[in-house]
């Protein structure tokens, strides 16, 4: 049984973004509105991914554009606070993703009790936020220093907006990685959010790391969920879950339901 399985309950598990509005420090902050008015999109989100079906939930600061690769304190208090105040009103596993920092994510994934972090540990990229250069050892170190070791970490693979210095086959990426930095899962993205998944790469990936949860990462759309299903251990679902379909809308929970309707026949009604 894959550690997905044992955290959701599924085969196949949908993992949910749920988009915090931007917050304090971030340029879109609406400071008239405040802390009090993000809380209350997030409890609205919240609920209506829960009573849509998904199989978990992860919490991301998605509209702190532009992103930074060393987030600020207070982008991490407030996404403390948010998840924190909404604890009692989740009912199934979570997890945090704080873009773009691994040490970051992991510091709110211990403080809010997470199960699982996504990010960007490990390769040098050139990006729209600049020469983007990370250091998974020194993150896995932090890890086992703040009492972190059960976090589940999920490796993106594929950045968006950002491309491998290297010029390395993407095969040999997933199974170096895999290698030289134990990854509970890797991650296929598209170009941005929404972007779909590219299935090539999808098949190339899980078929170099059998034996490793492989996760599509954007663009996963109801019409495509099959067979993207077919390929990977579960998706990563954020955009299409949204009012119209829309990156900046919130959720439309009749769009989850669809979806999730679709993912569980193909599981065979589970």
């Amino acid at each position: 049984m894959s550690w997905l399985k044992e955290v959701t309950g599924k085969e196949k598990a949908i993992i949910s973004m749920l988009h915090l509005q931007a917050m304090p420090g971030d340029p879109a902050y609406d400071k008239e509105k405040g802390m009090k008015w993000v809380l209350e999109k997030a409890k609205e989100d919240l609920d209506a991914l829960q009573e849509g079906g998904v199989d978990a939930i992860m919490f991301s600061n998605e509209y702190s554009l532009p992103y930074l690769t060393r987030v600020n304190t207070e982008t991490v208090a407030s996404m403390a606070r948010i998840i924190g105040e909404l604890k009692s009103y989740i009912s199934v596993p979570y997890g945090v993703n704080v873009l773009w920092d691994p040490r970051a994510s992991l510091d709110l994934a211990v403080a809010v009790d997470a199960k699982f972090i996504r990010e960007i540990f490990s390769g040098v990229y050139a990006s729209d936020f600049g020469l983007w250069n990370t250091n998974c050892g020194d993150v896995v170190r932090h890890q086992h220093a703040i009492g972190a070791e059960d976090v589940k970490l999920l490796f993106n693979i594929v950045p968006e907006a950002a491309r491998y210095l290297a010029d390395r086959d993407l095969k040999q990426i997933a199974k170096s990685t895999v290698f030289n930095c134990r990854p509970d899962a890797l991650c296929v993205s598209g170009l941005t959010a929404g972007s779909p998944t590219d299935m090539t790469q999808l098949k190339e990936v899980k078929a170099m790391v059998p034996d490793t949860v492989v996760l599509a990462n954007t663009g996963c759309r109801k019409e495509t969920i099959e067979g993207l299903l077919g390929v990977a251990d579960g998706a990563v679902v954020a955009t299409t879950f949204k009012y119209d379909g829309k990156f900046e809308n919130q959720v439309d929970v009749r769009r989850v339901k669809e979806f999730m309707q679709v993912v569980k026949d193909f599981r065979g009604g589970r």
